[in-house]
């Protein structure tokens, strides 16, 4: 089935409910939107002359467009390829180099960014008559695509060498799709997402649902994240969830805006793309209330390995263990397995922590022309994601850390998470990441980089004696570092790497 066909169903079921929205306003209804999508697809199809298969790089910020675009993409039969908006230029030439980009639609600052290029992929902006022209042009029928078919092609953040395209089929895309409905939350004809974050990234892969079943897309104004406006469109639009970062949770409930703001209308935050902390995630729900759900998943299987979910996260829910709860990813989703195995692959007892890996139908086909790093990530079906967990004896996941950032210090494994943990129930810290340094006889060490509350200030001395009362001594960090602000990629996810090169100067 191809995913498009989404769109097709809705817009004849539902072909007068708003579908595509521009702050306020409405831009576009469902029968609105998937006339334009098949006029679009068209034109790709007969006046770019694409073929089945060719590949369509989106490199915009949000747009209502973008949903036509990506739709436009899908009911031709090519095959999606979204960029993060917010990449080097550098970046930008090897994705639409690697992925033989037969041609890249852009929103115009981005179009004009792209120009100096000169590369072989022609550029529309969606601004450009012809863009208008062809999403006014005859319609297009919807292109068949079989399972395995390719409609996605997903480029890794790249920051251990040069980003992987993971290929993405279109029953990758139902099955995460579907996986929505049974784990996240169900969907209502009128419920809004708002696109605070990209929709090029989860928040994209998480308005799908919402097209599927006569949702609203709501992108800001300002096509990202500002908290007052956030605010605003809460209040204008019942029903609202919402994909966000947890650093973005984070900014929301601490920004001026939020005091005595209606957050009412909230249907549902699902967090996910980086840590959150047991602190964090209790003052989120004291502020906002049991509005909450996190997801745990890849570009590799699609927001899709394990859910902590609203149920879970309730203040209703007296579990003994909901600390622990409240620390963990949750528990594997309907559609998956996932097992914790150790070097030699063999499945780890609770308590026990080794890598994560997963399979079913939401686990890509393998990476874009990068058969070594498939055979690496992919054996036996399964997907070895690079993650540290254990289980609990209730299936509930904890992350450790990604593999590379574990510190083995003396022999002994510190997973750095723990430290960042215990570090965030001190009331001056605002935020923490702590990573290995080397050392000459233990092999590593562990210190920490520290972002305090506003006119906050602490000595050493008292962090290691908070830390010596909350965890063993020899995880405690040989040193703290004090930052105004921790260096995050464009997704919210704290640059380890960054901060272990500031160790080498």
């Amino acid at each position: 089935m191809n995913i498009a066909n989404f769109l097709v169903r809705t817009a004849v079921t539902f072909p007068d409910h708003a579908a595509l929205a521009h702050g306020k306003e409405i831009v576009a209804t469902y029968r609105q939107f998937a006339d334009q999508v098949a006029a679009l697809a068209y034109g790709l199809r007969h006046s770019k002359g694409l073929q089945k298969g060719d590949r369509v790089a989106l490199i915009m910020k949000n747009h209502p467009q973008y949903w036509v675009s990506v739709f436009a993409v899908w009911h031709a039969g090519l095959v999606a390829v979204p960029v993060n908006a917010k990449l080097h230029i550098s970046e930008f030439a090897y994705i639409l180099e690697n992925s033989e980009a037969r041609l890249c639609i852009a929103t115009p600052e981005l179009a004009s960014t792209l120009a100096p290029l000169g590369s072989d992929t022609p550029v529309l902006d969606i601004t450009d008559p012809d863009y208008a022209a062809l999403c006014a042009g005859p319609a297009l029928p919807l292109e068949d695509a079989a399972p395995n078919d390719l409609a996605w092609l997903f480029y890794t953040s790249g920051t251990t060498g040069k980003p992987k395209g993971a290929m993405l089929s279109h029953r990758n895309i139902l099955s995460c799709t579907t996986s929505y409905f049974s784990d996240v939350t169900p969907i209502n004809p009128g419920d809004a997402v708002i696109h605070a974050a990209p929709q090029t990234h989860g928040s994209g892969i998480y308005g799908i649902p919402l097209v599927a079943k006569a949702g609203i897309q709501v992108t800001p104004e300002s096509g990202g994240f500002d908290p007052a406006e956030t605010l605003d469109l809460i209040a204008h639009y019942p029903n609202s969830c919402f994909f966000f970062a947890p650093t973005m949770i984070h900014r929301l409930i601490g920004s001026n805006a939020f005091a005595g703001a209606n957050t009412e209308n909230i249907k549902l935050i699902v967090y996910g793309g980086g840590p959150m902390y047991e602190a964090d995630i209790r003052r989120a729900l004291d502020a906002i209330g049991p509005k909450f759900c996190q997801i745990y998943g890849q570009g590799e299987a699609p927001m899709t390995i394990t859910v902590l979910t609203q149920w879970e996260l309730s203040e209703n829910h007296n579990h003994p263990r909901r600390a622990e709860r409240l620390a963990s990813v949750g528990t594997e989703r309907t559609d998956v397995e996932v097992r914790i195995v150790d070097e030699e692959g063999r499945p780890c007892s609770p308590g026990t922590v080794g890598e994560i890996i997963v399979r079913g139908d939401v686990v890509m086909l393998g990476y874009w022309k990068n058969e070594e790093a498939t055979r690496d990530t992919v054996r036996d079906g399964w997907l070895y994601t690079g993650d540290m967990g254990c289980f609990d004896e209730d299936g509930f996941v904890t992350l450790k850390d990604r593999s590379k950032d574990l510190i083995i210090s003396g022999g002994t494994n510190i997973y750095p998470r723990e430290i960042e943990e215990v570090l965030l129930t001190h009331p001056k810290i605002d935020e923490v990441s702590v990573v290995g340094r080397r050392h000459p006889d233990w092999g590593e060490e562990a210190v920490a980089f520290l972002v305090l509350a506003k006119g906050a200030s602490v000595d050493p001395q008292t962090l290691d004696a908070f830390c010596n009362e909350h965890m063993a001594r020899f995880k405690r960090p040989k040193e703290y570092f004090m930052l105004e602000a921790l260096p995050k990629n464009n997704y919210g996810k704290v640059l380890k790497t960054d901060l272990r090169k500031r160790l080498e100067n």
